[in-house]
């Protein structure tokens, strides 16, 4: 239960794995996990990633037959720390109690408040004070976690061993317009080389190799090209619209007529549109087929088509059959959340780095997919490099990227490589 004004105003539902034989309060690293929207339960992480059974997916990550089981996961990280998946209110069967008022956790920080109060109260009743704590969040997730660090150092005197980000926001850095058309830029780049729509000389790269050089030219050339506007001499700007058309496999005439700057729907729909196909947004990999090849952005994200009906299905098979856990109750994976307020006064990029000001042995992880074009790596390298620009954290943060998409666990090779990126923070 979340308390406030002496009363319960919220009961938070959450699955915990712990080991028996060990002694109460235990040493033992506890990880906090959970996932994004804001508004979905933490079903994505606990099904796919690090719990002790997954959903069912091909080598690559690409949906199987439904309906769709569940299998052993061979890469859960049980073997090294206890596991708790917490459901924020609205989502799972996390509920607001009778009579208050739906919304009131729907905000930045309300969010953090209640969620740092059930992980307050999780050690307390469970006597975990010696053990090594991490948090982990996926998606909207980490603007949580990344609020949480500082907000139990805060408030409650907890501080973390380290923060996982799977799937980075922005943590309230500002970018502006220009510097995002260019650190979206190298996303593009791997989305048109998995689609083999480059040159055959950038197809026949290795994909870090290539990204590198990309990397390279947003930041040094585009990026200053896109800062002068109007100011651009003519010969220069078709020389980069070039250069973002060799990289995006997009044409140079469109890259200027859109006057060098991509909107992200707009490549979604026209990197394939010759094929009559889209691309995702949550992972460029996934393909869609809208009602026509016409206009400007894509009906659907077909990667979420591909993810919701495969976990909603393996969830409740799970809660129900598996743990004999049945109430009565829709298990929530999408919350009703909004209206969702973000404007409640949190930088939760900040409150990241007075947490690692005030703890100097907190590390971050950052986890991410090349082809997830919602949350994409590369702008996250530009927010964590933002955060502290003096570079004195630059040492306790590490980066960790995957052939994959948003949820980079869901490929074989990804699921295998992440778990010993989390082994390595977690020592």
């Amino acid at each position: 239960p979340i308390r406030a004004e002496g009363k319960v105003t919220a009961r938070m539902f959450y699955i915990a794995y712990a080991r028996d034989d060990l002694p109460t309060g235990s040493s033992r690293p506890l990880l906090f996990s959970f996932n994004g929207g804001p508004g979905t339960a933490s079903v994505w992480m606990h099904m796919g990633y690090t719990g002790p059974r997954r959903v069912q997916y091909d080598d690559d990550g690409f949906q199987l037959r439904p309906p769709v089981g569940l299998e052993d996961n061979p890469e859960s990280i049980l073997d090294v720390a206890d596991i708790v998946y917490i459901d924020p209110i609205a989502t799972g069967f996390s509920r607001m109690a009778e009579g208050e008022d739906p919304h009131r956790y729907h905000g930045t920080l309300s969010d953090i408040e209640s969620v740092g109060e059930f992980i307050r109260l999780y050690i307390l009743r469970k006597n975990r004070w010696d053990s090594p704590k991490f948090v982990i969040g996926e998606s909207y997730g980490t603007t949580r976690a990344s609020g949480l660090a500082g907000h139990l150092a805060d408030a409650h005197q907890i501080y973390l061993n380290g923060v996982i980000l799977v799937s980075m926001t922005g943590l309230d850095v500002e970018k502006g317009p220009d510097v995002s058309y260019a650190t979206t830029l190298p996303q593009r780049a791997a989305t048109a080389w998995y689609h083999q729509q480059l040159a055959p000389e950038l197809q026949a790269r290795d994909i870090e190799d290539f990204l590198a050089e990309v990397e390279t030219f947003a930041l040094d050339t585009y990026l200053p090209a896109l800062a002068r506007w109007d100011r651009i001499d003519e010969a220069t700007r078709n020389r980069i619209a070039r250069e973002v058309a060799r990289y995006t496999g997009l044409s140079p005439e469109y890259v200027l007529s859109a006057n060098l700057r991509i909107d992200s729907r707009r490549f979604w729909k026209e990197l394939l549109r010759d094929q009559r196909l889209t691309v995702g947004r949550l992972d460029s990999r996934y393909v869609g087929i809208d009602r026509d090849a016409a206009g400007e952005s894509p009906e659907y994200d077909p990667a979420m088509a591909d993810w919701d009906g495969p976990f909603g299905n393996a969830v409740n098979i799970y809660l129900r059959e598996e743990l004999g856990y049945d109430p009565d109750l829709k298990y929530n994976i999408w919350g009703p959340v909004r209206p969702w307020n973000r404007d409640d006064g949190a930088d939760v990029g900040e409150m990241l780095r007075s947490a690692m000001q005030a703890n100097p042995y907190m590390k971050v992880l950052i986890q991410g997919g090349y082809f997830d074009a919602a949350t994409d790596y590369f702008s996250a390298v530009y927010t964590i490099s933002h955060l502290q620009p003096g570079g004195e954290f630059h040492d306790r943060f590490r980066f960790a990227w995957y052939e994959s998409g948003h949820m980079m666990y869901l490929r074989e090779e990804d699921l295998a490589n992440s778990k010993q990126d989390l082994r390595a923070v977690m020592e």
